[in-house]
């Protein structure tokens, strides 16, 4: 049995090439296009089972008497297990079948969001008590179970579609590919918000859990049709052998001559670089606006502004969607521009973003269309350092021996913003109302525009004395 389970989901082995060049080419252009619309469309379909519940908030709140605090906690439980699963499953992808690890955690998370569901249908909050608890009590510490245990299946999403688009795209042309499927996190985002928000329209607060579970247990039968491991395992040459390319970086550079163990390189490149940790450390406060906005920006709308909860989630829809420009916005402009220098970028887009926070605060609750405006540039002016922070920059920063490792160690951090931001928001808005909520999002954005401040003035005085 045992066995069994290992060798589904084994990385199959590499064949031998027999196609012809023709064929070659006709099967490498089949399954490339194949690959990254699977790959893009299963990263979507994760998001609807991961960020329905911030349409369901408002809804679940009232229906289970919770207060903001305790929907917080909940909701951070997914943070926590995303955070660590996100650097231990990543190890783990490497080795395993993209073909059956992808769908099988889509699946999983599709029944965590089914028990998440009906952990309140058989527990009912009131006087009841499970083993001298309140079952209201019981009821919040089962559901932070099956949402925590959604976060660590939801961090297998990742790992394996990096792994395919490695593999079956060179390295030239990788950055355009890698671009446009990053473009999945927002749409995921705008799916996520159009599912739940009309599911709970029509059929209630459970329906944004068992909806977007039957979808993700589909898609993810229908991905296991679609999805392939590497080229290699189908009979094909490596990539850049196809595209006739050069394998990256095949120079002897200093860093090919370096013959220290891993560890070593790991110490020196991320242990011991202070560019990795002041990223990392900025990376929390660019994820507590992230998840603040994108988790509790509906309650927000339907409790202060009196937004109806379809229009709240249509306004949060446009925040998603617009920060997809904004993420490709960041590196065109980080490219061409400042010529490959990302930290300015980082800081003008984070100024921008203080801006378009204040402006939606104070948009009046009538004036939907500017809601709309507003909302649509925070979602810009996060995504941009979202990309570059955590991960362009913490590539670029680092050796590419240790490229995946810095990407994880950034990620981990980021992650603990997001725990922060999800149980900081809901207690600011116990004790200090919405105004303190926004209060938290700007203090973490001018943190953020400090610590990139310091990182431009360090490796501009590190510029310098190379240069001296």
């Amino acid at each position: 049995m045992a066995n069994a389970f290992i060798e589904f989901f084994k990385e199959p082995p590499a064949k031998p090439v027999t196609m012809n060049q023709e064929e070659v080419k006709k099967t490498y252009t089949h399954y490339r296009w194949r690959i990254f619309y699977s790959s893009f469309i299963a990263y979507v379909v994760f998001h609807i089972c991961r960020k329905n519940i911030a349409v369901a908030l408002p809804s679940m709140g009232k229906a289970l008497n919770l207060s903001n605090t305790e929907l917080g906690l909940l909701g951070s439980t997914l943070y926590v297990t995303y955070g660590i699963g996100k650097f231990v499953n990543g190890v783990i992808a490497d080795k395993a079948n993209v073909r059956t690890f992808l769908p099988t955690a889509l699946i999983l998370s599709a029944i965590c969001n089914l028990c998440f569901v009906l952990s309140a249908v058989f527990i009912t909050p009131g006087h009841v008590s499970f083993f001298g608890l309140p079952s209201a009590t019981v009821l919040l510490w089962v559901m932070a179970f099956f949402w925590g245990a959604n976060g660590w299946f939801q961090s297998c999403g990742f790992p394996p579609v990096a792994k395919s688009l490695s593999y079956w795209f060179s390295n030239s042309e990788r950055g355009t590919k890698w671009s446009l499927w990053s473009t999945s996190h927002q749409i995921g985002v705008f799916a996520a918000v159009m599912v739940s928000g009309f599911a709970i329209d029509k059929f209630g607060w459970k329906a944004a859990f068992y909806i977007p579970a039957v979808i993700c247990i589909i898609t993810g039968l229908w991905l296991y049709d679609r999805l392939r491991d590497k080229p290699q395992s189908l009979g094909l040459p490596d990539v850049e052998k196809y595209r006739e390319e050069p394998v990256a970086c095949n120079s002897e550079t200093e860093e090919e001559k370096d013959n220290r163990s891993y560890f070593q390189i790991f110490k020196e490149h991320i242990i011991f670089n202070p560019v990795i940790w002041m990223l990392a450390i900025a990376y929390i406060f660019v994820y507590i606006i992230r998840f603040g906005t994108e988790d509790w920006l509906v309650k927000y709308l339907v409790e202060v502004k009196g937004n109806s909860l379809t229009l709240a989630s249509s306004k949060l829809s446009s925040l998603a969607l617009i920060g997809a420009f904004g993420a490709i916005l960041a590196g065109v402009i980080s490219d061409k521009v400042y010529k490959g220098n990302r930290t300015p970028i980082n800081i003008i887009f984070l100024i921008c973003l203080i801006m378009s926070l204040l402006a939606f605060a104070q948009n009046p609750a009538d004036n939907n269309f500017m809601d709309f405006v507003f909302a649509a540039m925070i979602g810009m002016f996060t995504a941009g350092p979202q990309m570059l922070i955590g991960g362009l920059c913490a590539v670029e920063s680092s050796s590419k021996k240790v490229a995946s490792a810095s990407i994880g160690f950034t990620g981990i951090f980021g992650y603990v913003g997001a725990a922060l931001s999800s149980g900081g928001t809901g207690f600011m808005v116990d004790k200090f109302g919405w105004n303190g909520a926004i209060a938290f999002w700007l203090v973490s954005t001018m943190i953020c525009i400090v610590i990139c401040t310091v990182l431009l003035i360090y490796e501009k005085v590190k510029k310098h004395s190379k240069a001296a």
